[in-house]
């Protein structure tokens, strides 16, 4: 989880939260963000909300327990104050945590320092780090609005559908979710045709072969 970017050691940390135990993983980069050498704390909900600055503490709490409560990705632009008193200007961006089948177990993401004075540096961190997240997130919602158009259900419902044929076919959820974005072009003839053709895709969509990187 750790990326470093060249002059800025501790500019980008990544973080991982389990909803089962609510327990925290931290990157060493982060650690150091919040002032701490790492190993040397074991990252709590409190000990995070205690470094959020007074007037952001709240705001970070009820975005911290909606991503709980409903699983959903998010984006915090916030303060923090290190173990020296310095603040911070963070983004922190936070997606879901899934396991091989899945099935959503926490999240995951991104704390990104913008006190940088370098705006060089800080476009780079930017560049290199915001696409990888917000591709997945677009690819699964691309997949659950394609599911939405075609079935006529809602958001959540979509969901469950791409949780099951991940589950079902043991492929993670963005691959499978890239995979069947990548095939409704594809998907041509009339609305019977194309709903037919959807329904064998999304069935059939676990063995349609990678696409190659371009």
């Amino acid at each position: 989880m750790n990326r470093i970017i060249a002059g800025h050691p501790h500019a980008i940390g990544g973080f991982r939260f389990y909803f089962a135990d609510q327990s925290w993983e931290w990157s060493d980069d982060l650690a150091r963000l919040h002032g701490y050498e790492p190993g040397t704390i074991q990252p709590t909900t409190e000990l995070l909300l205690s470094h959020k600055h007074p007037e952001d503490r709240d705001t970070v709490a009820e975005t911290l327990a909606a991503a709980v409560h409903d699983g959903t990705a998010f984006c915090s632009r916030h303060r923090i104050i290190d173990t020296a008193g310095v603040e911070h200007h963070v983004l922190v961006v936070g997606d879901r945590l899934h396991d091989d089948t899945g099935t959503t177990i926490g999240t995951t993401g991104y704390y990104i320092d913008l006190n940088l004075t370098d705006d060089d540096h800080r476009r780079q961190i930017l560049d290199e780090t915001l696409p990888d997240l917000l591709n997945a997130r677009a690819a699964i919602e691309q997949a659950k609005g394609a599911l939405m158009l075609v079935y006529g259900i809602n958001a959540e419902q979509a969901f469950r559908i791409l949780q099951w044929r991940s589950q079902e076919t043991n492929t993670k959820l963005r691959t499978l979710a890239e995979k069947l974005t990548t095939a409704l072009p594809a998907l041509g003839g009339s609305p019977t045709q194309q709903r037919t053709r959807f329904d064998h895709t999304l069935l059939t969509i676990h063995d349609h072969p990678d696409q190659p990187d371009t």
